[in-house]
């Protein structure tokens, strides 16, 4: 199955998630693996640092940027359907234990990106909250839940700001790399490009994973054994529309 010939549009983000839900159901081992070691990991997290919100909030953004290149295994695995070909672990596996430079160097940029936000966003925290804020309940009472208006949006258009270069640089990016022999610059390139001719439908793409992520981490975490994959495996049939245009 090739990229679609159709120009991307609002419609495209369901495309994506179809096609990503369908990859999924016909090779359901490795995506499954993925999203079972993707929310023990998120489980740990929380289990270690539920009382310290500072930790907590840095681990989980490290987390949750960093997590788009824990999937690269499953573009692999949608590139093999795309093919009429069927692969399992022992093959995402490989391209994990390869330490293909490319991607070791992306997620270490994610990384650093993650870290930036930790200590943007507890500096406007720290100065801004008229009360310390120590634990995740601090946060809920003092900031979301605060009567007055203001730290808590623009907290939220921090996080906006900051996440949107992230997104730009990786939707197109990460998918790229597994799939053609092309520098990080040249992939981050192409990302953008993708980004700014079609922003409509990458904004929709942004709040679609949005909500997908979130809510399977409402479901205590459970529901990202099948959001991960599901997103991945989408991300992989969007690159391929976007590269194509």
């Amino acid at each position: 199955m090739n990229a679609s010939t159709e120009p991307v549009s609002l419609s495209s983000p369901w495309r994506w998630l179809r096609l990503g839900w369908a990859d999924l159901c016909r090779n359901p081992v490795p995506g499954l693996v993925h999203g079972l070691l993707v929310t023990a990991f998120g489980g740990l997290l929380l289990l270690l640092a539920r009382d310290r919100f500072w930790l907590l909030a840095g681990a989980f953004s490290g987390f949750l940027i960093v997590a788009p290149i824990v999937a690269t295994g499953l573009y692999a695995v949608s590139r093999a359907l795309q093919e009429g070909r069927q692969i399992g672990m022992p093959e995402v596996m490989a391209l994990w234990r390869s330490r293909e430079a490319r991607l070791v160097r992306f997620g270490l940029l994610l990384g650093l990106a993650g870290t930036g936000w930790v200590l943007t966003s507890a500096g406007l925290i720290t100065l801004a909250s008229p009360t310390p804020i120590e634990k995740p309940l601090d946060f809920l009472r003092f900031v979301v839940l605060a009567p007055e208006l203001g730290l808590f949006e623009l907290w939220l258009l921090q996080g906006a700001l900051l996440a949107t270069p992230v997104y730009a640089s990786t939707v197109v990016a990460l998918p790229m790399l597994v799939d053609r022999p092309v520098p990080v610059h040249q992939a981050v390139m192409a990302s953008w490009r993708a980004v700014a001719a079609h922003p409509a439908p990458m904004v929709l793409w942004a709040l679609l994973i949005a909500v997908l992520v979130g809510l399977g981490m409402v479901l205590a975490l459970a529901g990202l054994v099948v959001v991960i994959p599901w997103i991945a495996h989408a991300s992989w049939h969007a690159y391929r529309d976007l590269a194509a245009h």
